[in-house]
């Protein structure tokens, strides 16, 4: 198993989407790479700690590959925007990938050097994971349990990440 923790806005609505794809074996949602050890929600949603929303993500590269994840991503985020998604301000919301091997640090580098000529502005934090605490309790898995609730993502980008599924290539 591999891991990779994406930083795509409000988690909620990053981990719904991730857990879509096929190899995805665990998520975890958290607050990543900011100055606060095991932040609170209020505290992080202070603007005050650096820290990310962030999903951790599990998987297995035998069946997904990286770079697919990396497609799911960018099909959810606009990275154009700098601290924010959607209706979603402040450094929280700030998009970032980490990575906890430097294989998978090579690979987001690359990735986002392509990525980054396709946009004007290029808002996309990314390297090496400097720590994670998972979130509260109720933010996790918070879309399968509240299939109402707010999401930043729409419905035509979860069937985009869901159609990845079907995707045969060579990754």
């Amino acid at each position: 198993m591999k891991e990779i923790y994406l930083a795509g806005g409000c988690f909620w609505g990053m981990e719904h989407v991730i857990r879509a794809l096929d190899g995805v074996v665990h998520t975890e949602t958290g607050y990543a790479n900011g100055t606060v050890p095991n932040p609170s929600y209020e505290q992080v949603c202070s603007d005050t700690t650096g820290h990310r929303e962030t999903v951790r993500v599990v998987y297995n590269p035998g069946i997904l590959p990286l770079s697919r994840i990396l497609r799911a991503f960018f099909i959810c985020v606009d990275p154009t925007q700098k601290n924010r998604q959607g209706n979603d301000i402040g450094s929280q919301y700030q998009t970032g990938i980490y990575t906890s091997d430097p294989d998978s640090e090579r690979e987001v580098a690359a990735y986002l050097e392509h990525e980054r000529k396709l946009y004007p502005e290029f808002h996309v934090e990314s390297g090496a994971l400097k720590q994670f605490w998972p979130a509260e309790e109720y933010h996790q898995n918070y879309l399968l349990k509240h299939p109402d609730g707010y999401c930043h993502i729409s419905g035509a980008e979860y069937q985009l990440v869901r159609q990845l599924n079907e995707t045969e290539e060579s990754e």
